[in-house]
């Protein structure tokens, strides 16, 4: 049973990253679609919006619920992992990726509201927030012996 759980977390945190990554470059397409003339603009927008849409509600969100619920059973089965050093700083790099998709959902909503806060350049820098986090993770999970 061990071994189905941990597989489905993991397809799950793949796709939750998948479309974390895929999110902010939509962003960066809407924003880059403002600057457009009428009526390229509005057609533009109107086809990223239901592109972001379908990600964040159809593929993006499920996967974070998915993938934590999988991680909560695992931990049911293996309770001693939470006493452990290297599962004790995932968990802290878990919050700071909720908090980055919380950060993506509120983005998300301002653009769904053509409100335009933020650059292209400034989302291709903060797309790189979920790499950090996916790397920090990455390497605790293959490393934890060394920590």
């Amino acid at each position: 049973m061990y071994e189905y759980v941990k597989a489905l977390h993991l397809i799950f945190v793949i796709t939750w990253f998948a479309g974390l990554f895929y999110i902010v470059r939509l962003f960066v397409y809407q924003i880059e679609a403002n600057e457009k003339p009428s009526p390229e603009r509005e057609i533009l927008l109107a086809q990223y919006k239901i592109m972001t849409y379908r990600l964040w509600y159809i593929i993006t969100w499920p996967s974070a619920i998915l993938a934590t619920l999988f991680a909560v059973w695992l931990l049911y089965l293996s309770p001693a992992w939470l006493e452990m050093s290297w599962m004790q700083v995932k968990i802290v790099f878990v919050i700071l990726l909720f908090a980055y998709h919380y950060k993506c959902h509120l983005m998300y909503l301002e653009l769904q509201n053509e409100k335009v806060k933020y650059t292209s350049n400034f989302m291709r820098l903060w797309n790189e927030g979920a790499t950090i986090i996916l790397f920090a993770v990455v390497f605790l999970v293959i490393l934890k012996k060394n920590i």
